[in-house]
């Protein structure tokens, strides 16, 4: 997913799309860039150099080389930084136009070679684009400090600011004014020249080292990929995903043997199903090992580098911490603020883990007297595959009686999109026609209720070695009054993809689905003028609340009834066993909670110090260790969904905000309540949030959004009711 602008620039990371400058002195200048970019585009064939003449301006997959991305980067920074000249050296003196309006427009061949390339890294990388990010990444960085720390354009910036409520401007554009001048100087704008010069060491370092962390956590996931000799080793797994494994297998040149690939999550899905404890235990060490195991791609030494990196910029910026900075930012604001809601979820959470610990340990007792063989201690890969046996004997069903109910080409076309229809009028339509960079990627156009093109969309489900893990949305083009465009969306899975047959899919599949599709509503609805304010540009730990609304309509019955049918007979899933899936809903959130906790509260742990106190890359292991006991989350049998080495989401764009997930938890249960109270599935409820929220963006405070939907400020109780945290620990 793309995830807030961290300056207001059509910039190497912003995935912005800016058009032509159509005002002040810079349009000319403007106007010449762009015809020789098409001279030039219509010369060498790059397809950057000028806007797609596909429908809505729909990347040209087919017509980009790898070689393109340099020579298109060179021109787009070379361009970028002409306008900015253009803009910071005008001799008249500062206006609205001239100046916010200006930089909105500018940079648009460097923001589409951007944005195609960073989700190409994501979706489908290779070595050749491997060696480009490496290479750009810090000549990306420093572009980046050559606008924000250009001091006659924040001179222009800080008079906008200055007299900002007496320029006449409507609130989007003088909220434009305000977030300018903010990221402006959290960039660094108002430090002294020497600071600003030591300043871009560290920012051209940082992003240096994120991409190496970037790049060794995919490889270690490859690498860290188990090999299984015998088909009896895979007892538990069905037939498809042992063909998985053998072709996974096959492609490693290990004909014959079996290759269980890795997810980035601590937790591996096959432990759920695989009767072989000693398989399950090299599996989960296998997953647990990755980045920490002193080979090519150990991550220790980067995470001790980038932290320190980071502590000393936030003090030179005037922090305290880095997580101070980042929350500043943020609705959350403080980490005293974080910090409170966090220690309030983590007692009753692992309290609850340990109970649900208590009856896996009691099955696992039972199921050896039985066998008449000693018991065992429940381990961490041993959670999952028990946690399926008390849930089949609770509930009297497993998550294998769901999966064949659950295709996933009619979960998406008949689940997803069909609640979307309901419950905002949209329709969509698969073409066929527009190139795509992978063969399974699937293209819809979305229609509004109107019949007016809304946007279009892709669907990239499965996993493959050249894609990163978890589970996102970005955006290819982005609305914006200002240019005209309309979105087109990505939604990204990582489905394992059988070696034949039907896609069968788990229910946590299945609500990752809605949830990423509710970050693509977000940005289908976006109704903004700027584009610094479109679709999902809002505060990290707020963009995270739109998506988890939508996963409510997963288990919603109408829309279940509609989808959750039979591969082979389109019979409907029994009602007994619908019925069974939502008094299940709530189980295992012990784990669930524990888990995430575990990894949110130690993003604090590393961005709530100063440099003194990160160790050297021989200790990262033990600060985790330490950090998980001092916060009460180190309960061996449920251990963090992220560990350090591999915790990709704060070495990116979640630093010091992981707990975004759990802060929009809160605005998402208030949410859920508010519609449920209000008649549930209805197009007034979905209008009312399309109108209120989703379709503005950045453009207000976050928080005022959600109030104007809701018609009251966030409460916690509804969170500590849906994860079963609100009874009282001893």
């Amino acid at each position: 997913m793309k995830h807030p602008i961290a300056l207001a620039l059509a910039i190497a990371l912003s995935g912005s799309v800016a058009g032509c400058s159509d005002t002040g002195s810079d349009k000319n200048a403007s106007a010449s860039n762009q015809t020789h970019a098409d001279t030039v585009a219509a010369a060498t064939g790059n397809p950057f150099f000028s806007e797609s003449p596909l429908p809505l301006h729909y990347p040209q997959f087919d017509k980009i080389k790898d070689s393109d991305f340099g020579p298109a980067f060179d021109r787009g920074m070379a361009e970028h930084l002409q306008e900015i000249d253009v803009i910071a050296g005008n001799s008249e003196a500062p206006t609205f136009d001239n100046t916010i309006r200006a930089l909105e427009k500018s940079g648009q061949i460097l923001s589409r070679t951007s944005t195609v390339f960073f989700s190409l890294v994501g979706a489908d990388t290779n070595d050749a684009r491997k060696a480009i990010q490496a290479d750009y990444a810090p000549k990306l960085a420093a572009h980046r400090d050559a606008v924000a720390l250009n001091p006659q354009l924040f001179a222009r910036i800080q008079t906008l600011y200055d007299t900002r409520n007496q320029l006449g401007l409507d609130a989007e554009s003088e909220r434009l004014v305000e977030r300018y001048h903010t990221d402006f100087v959290r960039a660094g704008a108002k430090l002294s020249a020497d600071q600003q010069a030591h300043l871009k060491q560290i920012n051209g370092e940082l992003a240096k080292l994120g991409t190496k962390f970037s790049q060794n956590v995919l490889a270690e996931v490859n690498d860290s990929a188990v090999v299984v000799d015998t088909k009896q080793e895979l007892a538990g797994l069905t037939d498809e995903q042992i063909g998985a494994a053998a072709a996974a297998a096959k492609t490693k040149g290990l004909d014959g043997k079996y290759v269980i690939a890795l997810l980035n999550t601590t937790g591996q899905p096959p432990l759920a199903e695989l009767q072989n404890r000693q398989l399950r235990q090299r599996i989960y060490e296998a997953s647990a090992a990755r980045g920490s195991r002193g080979n090519a791609y150990d991550n220790t030494a980067i995470v001790s580098q980038v932290l320190k990196l980071r502590a000393e910029k936030a003090q030179m910026l005037g922090y305290p911490t880095y997580a101070a900075y980042v929350l500043a930012d943020e609705t959350a604001k403080t980490p005293e603020a974080v910090n409170a809601m966090l220690t309030r979820l983590a007692p009753p959470a692992v309290a609850n883990a340990k109970r649900e610990g208590a009856a896996l340990q009691a099955m696992i007792d039972k199921e050896q007297a039985a066998k008449g063989e000693p018991t065992f201690q429940l381990a961490a890969w041993d959670w999952a595959y028990y946690t399926e046996k008390v849930r089949a004997e609770k509930y009297n069903f497993d998550e294998g009686q769901l999966k064949p109910y659950l295709e996933m080409k009619n979960v998406l076309e008949h689940g997803v999109f069909y609640a979307a229809g309901q419950l905002y009028g949209l329709s969509f339509k698969q073409r066929t026609d527009l190139p795509v960079y992978e063969p399974d990627v699937l293209v819809y156009d979305v229609y509004d209720a109107d019949g007016k093109q809304l946007a279009i969309f892709l669907a990239d489900m499965y996993a493959r070695p050249s894609k990163r893990g978890g589970a996102w949305m970005n955006s290819y083009v982005q609305q914006s009054g200002l240019t005209g465009n309309l979105p087109i969306v990505a939604n990204h899975l990582n489905i394992t993809k059988p070696a034949s047959g039907p896609t069968l899919l788990t229910w946590d599949e299945v609500n990752t689905m809605f949830h990423e599709f509710g970050h693509a509503l977000h940005g289908m609805f976006s109704n903004v003028q700027y584009p610094y304010f479109s679709g999902t540009s809002v505060p990290r730990d707020f963009v995270e609340f739109p998506s988890q609304v939508n996963e409510m309509w997963a288990d919603w019955p109408s829309v279940l009834a509609n989808y959750a049918k039979h591969y082979q007979t389109g019979a409907p899933m029994p009602k007994e066993l619908l019925d069974k899936v939502l008094a299940a809903s709530k189980f295992n959130q012990g784990f669930a909670t524990t888990e995430y906790l575990g990894s949110a509260m130690l993003d604090q742990s590393w961005h709530q110090v100063g440099a003194d106190k990160i160790p050297e890359a021989g200790g990262v292991m033990a600060f985790e260790a330490a950090a998980l006991k001092a916060n009460g989350t180190d309960y061996a049998p449920v251990p963090p969904r992220y560990r350090t080495p591999y915790f990709s989401h704060i070495m990116g764009g979640y630093a010091a905000g992981y707990c975004a997930y759990i802060w929009s938890e809160v605005l998402d249960a208030n949410t859920v309540d508010w519609i449920k109270a209000n008649g549930g599935l209805t197009r007034a409820n979905g209008d009312r949030f399309r109108a209120t929220l989703l379709s503005r963006g950045g453009s207000k405070d976050a928080l005022q959004l959600f109030q104007d939907f809701a018609g009251h400020a966030p409460q916690i109780e509804p969170l500590l009711k849906r994860r079963g945290l609100d009874a009282s620990v001893d």
